[in-house]
Order: C-alpha cells, then structure tokens, then sequence
C-alpha cells in the first residue's frame, strides 16, 4: 500500500507538469501569431502612393515664400543635392505677375524629401507643398528671356513701346501690351507711377540679353509715364 500510495503521489506532478509545458507553449506561440497580423496591417497602411506618376516616377510641388526678386539659381543652390536643373523650375504668376510659388518637377519621391529636409535645415522662409502635375503643364516658363513693362500709359501704342526699347536687342513680334486691372492701378499709383494703365511682356533671344533691357531701361521713361522693367524667370 505504501508503494501505491508513492506511485500515485509521483505520478501526478508529472502529469500536471505536462498540462503545464503545453499551456506554456500555446501562451508563448500566440502572441507571435497576434504580432504577425499587426505587422501586416501596419505594412499595408503605411503604404503611401504620393503623387509620383506612375509612368515616370515624377514627383511634382509648390514652394512658396519666393519674392518678385528670386531666381531660378537662387532654388537651385537652395535644393542642391536633389539632381535638379533650370528646366524642372518654373514661377507661377498670377494675373499681375506677382509670383506666388515655385513650381518645381522632382526626379524621384527621394529627391522630394530630401527638398524638405533641405528647406527645413537652411530655408525656414519657404514652405514646399505637393503639387498637381496638371499646374505644372499649364504654367508657360520665361526661363529669364521675357521682361514686364509696367507703367505704360493709357494712350501709349506698341511704336511708343518699341521706342522706349530702343538700343535693345528684342524680338517685336513677341510685344504684348494688355490693360492692367483697376486694382492693379491703385496699387501702383502709391508707388509714384502715375496713371499706370497698361503692361506689356517682351521676350529676347537671351537671359543675358533681357538682363541688359532691365539695367539699361529700369525707371526710363515712355510718354513722360516712368517704366518699371522687371525680368520674368
């Protein structure tokens, strides 16, 4: 009887003891088949498709904070490292050629966000923001070939124009000379321009060549009205 009773005493932890090992292998197993789903799922809503298109890659975006003075170069060195060139670089005018962004064609999702790392580190001033590749195909590029006159007055005609031009190498098909909006006129007028009805936009053969108009002609004067030359990028 006492070896009965040993038997079953010993006998019973060592069941007990394999109930134990088997719950402890299924506690340990499931957790890694929980994490696993949570991985998945994470891994798929992280999925971010962006803007780039999908037959080239591109990655399109708008930098603001530019002014009426910066150039094309000045972006350039801005966002060097991210494989850019003048041709990816286009300003978008409004309506009174003030510029209100850069438009800017990116390579690469990576070229994209090593801008904004770029612009976060030394150009606090801008912002990039994405941008729709349909902007980027309406905006028409300058590329520094094109001044705007401004100031011209009311009753001045395109001989008027070409006069006050005179000296410059430019191509006189290209004049075009439209009325400015009411708007437009008051600002200008507290600008000491007076009677500031019309602009006209002129394009040359070269940058370097547009840049001379702007030196030669900036605040010349065309029926007695002063003209403001600006150079279009």
């Amino acid at each position: 009887m006492n070896l009965i009773r040993i038997a079953t005493k010993s006998h019973r932890p060592i069941r007990f003891g394999h109930q134990s090992q088997g719950l402890s292998w299924v506690l340990r197993g499931s957790p890694k088949l929980f994490s696993t789903e949570a991985e998945q799922s994470t891994g798929d809503a992280s999925a971010d498709p962006f803007l780039a298109t999908p037959s080239t890659g591109l990655v399109f975006g708008k930098l603001f904070g530019i002014s009426k003075y910066t150039t094309k170069k000045d972006i350039l060195n801005l966002l060097e490292g991210c494989n850019l060139s003048l041709d990816d670089l286009k300003v978008d005018y409004n309506r009174s050629y003030t510029p209100t962004g850069m438009l800017i064609q990116f390579p690469s999702r990576f070229a994209y966000d090593f801008a904004i790392r770029a612009i976060a580190r030394k150009g606090r001033l801008y912002r990039l923001d994405k941008a729709d590749q349909s902007r980027w195909d309406l905006v028409t590029p300058y590329n520094g070939k094109a001044v705007l006159l401004q100031g011209i007055p009311r009753d001045a005609s395109q001989d008027d124009v070409e006069r006050f031009l005179s000296g410059c190498a430019y191509d006189a098909s290209t004049i075009q000379i439209f009325l400015k909006s009411v708007m437009n006129c008051l600002c200008l007028k507290k600008q000491a321009f007076p009677d500031p009805a019309k602009m006209a936009i002129v394009r040359f053969p070269s940058p370097t060549q547009a840049m001379h108009a702007f030196i030669t002609k900036n605040r010349g004067f065309c029926l007695n009205n002063q003209i403001l030359v600006r150079v279009l990028h």
